[in-house]
């Protein structure tokens, strides 16, 4: 072949070379900017997650802070009964309990990095000091975000319980040797009502807002001698015509059942009918009106109603307890009115947990000798009208004064 030939040749395969090299090129760039395109989404992706929780939750910050997590939870729940006590409310066993009854019965389950012990503890602690979630976040060191969730799932668990929780009270019988309980046989406990202070939006301020001009919910509520709870009803506002209402249908059997020839003792608000006993009106009542010097019983109506007085001094002693018990119970909360209304039902349901486990309840001896006998009580102010739609029926009218000829007739030794 001639030069010029071979010239020729190599001319002709220039064009299709140069084609494949620039598709070299082409394909070479295409994958390099893919892999860039990778890199920045990578890149931005993560600093999103840093700028939104600062890297804390990272699976492997988590493990690491496990240990950290593990000795507070000890220190809390099992290093001493007292401390469980004064930091949660309960004793270790009673906590322990507690977490395998919510377990079982509520469905609560360990999280991948909070544990039933952990949710529970978190929750007890809001109840029992009133913390804001931030400031039990500190001590438990998790977000403020877990602690909301943790606290609204135990919440719903304690709620679903309520029929668990709540006790089936007892009638007084015949062989009951309490001097305080043994003139009323066939008595169930007592029933009263307390202010909760609560916060709510200013439009509904008016519906809330009591007697005394202070913002708070109507609990009505039922315990039995050993200061546990049988029924509880808050939730229902201030105003007068709404508590009559209510008070209404809470006296008539719909509202609360009572068992045939048995009753509870209530004050002057309610009318003497099937199921409550209340005290002779105008005859001395309020025990600090027996205070010390007072003359003693001088008619059968003032023996009465000093025995009735004693006797249903429980409901007062119970929610003393209650409320030195549990915080969040003593000042209004930052939650919605339907989530401060449950947690307002889960402080009774968990005293009555604590009361039925509990060998000893610190608080019944703060509680003292004052409120034992019935200083201090709240009653001067009525928490609810007087009924007037219920008129007392001559049957328990009748009951009643021969419960107080019986007490005279045996004495007016107190």
């Amino acid at each position: 072949m001639s030069d010029n030939d071979a010239t020729k040749q190599v001319a002709r395969n220039a064009p299709i070379e140069l084609l494949i090299l620039l598709e070299e090129i082409l394909r070479n760039h295409r994958t390099n900017m893919l892999l860039v395109t990778m890199i920045i989404t990578l890149g931005s992706s993560t600093a999103r997650k840093r700028k939104r929780g600062g890297g804390r939750f990272t699976p492997e910050v988590m493990i690491e802070a496990i240990p950290a997590h593990v000795k507070q939870l000890d220190r809390l729940v099992r290093l001493s009964d007292r401390s469980c006590v004064d930091n949660l409310r309960m004793d270790r066993n009673t906590f322990g309990r507690l977490c395998r009854i919510l377990r079982d019965r509520a469905g609560l389950v360990d999280q991948k990095f909070v544990t039933v012990e952990v949710q529970v503890a978190m929750f007890l602690s809001i109840l029992a000091h009133h913390k804001k979630t931030r400031v039990v976040g500190h001590d438990f060191m998790r977000s403020s975000e877990t602690v909301s969730k943790y606290t609204h799932m135990v919440l719903r668990g304690v709620l679903t319980l309520h029929d668990i929780f709540l006790v089936k009270p007892e009638p007084v019988g015949d062989d009951c040797v309490d001097f305080r309980w043994k003139w009323f046989k066939g008595c169930l406990g007592a029933l009263d009502g307390t202010y909760i202070h609560v916060r709510v939006p200013i439009g509904d301020a008016p519906r809330y807002r009591n007697r005394k001009g202070q913002i708070s919910t109507n609990t009505l509520a039922v315990c039995d001698r050993q200061l546990r709870f049988v029924y509880v009803l808050p939730g229902w506002e201030g105003s007068a015509g709404d508590s009559r209402i209510l008070r209404d249908a809470i006296i008539r059997p719909l509202g609360l059942k009572v068992p045939k020839d048995c009753y509870y003792l209530c004050d002057n608000a309610y009318a003497n009918s099937e199921g409550f006993i209340t005290p002779y009106k105008g005859v001395r009542y309020h025990l600090k009106e027996w205070g010390h010097g007072s003359h003693a019983p001088q008619t059968r109506e003032e023996l009465f109603n000093l025995r009735h007085s004693k006797a249903r001094n429980v409901i007062e002693r119970s929610f003393a307890v209650l409320k030195m018990r549990w915080g969040i119970l003593r000042s209004p909360s930052f939650y919605p009115i339907e989530v401060q209304t449950g947690l307002i039902i889960a402080c009774f349901l968990l005293h009555n947990f604590i009361r039925t486990h509990m060998e000893v309840d610190p608080y019944d001896e703060l509680v003292g000798e004052h409120e034992e006998e019935g200083y201090g009580s709240d009653h001067d102010d009525t928490v609810v009208p007087t009924i007037t739609t219920v008129a007392p029926t001559p049957l328990w009218t009748k009951k009643r004064d021969d419960l107080a000829t019986a007490m005279w007739a045996n004495g007016t030794n107190i």
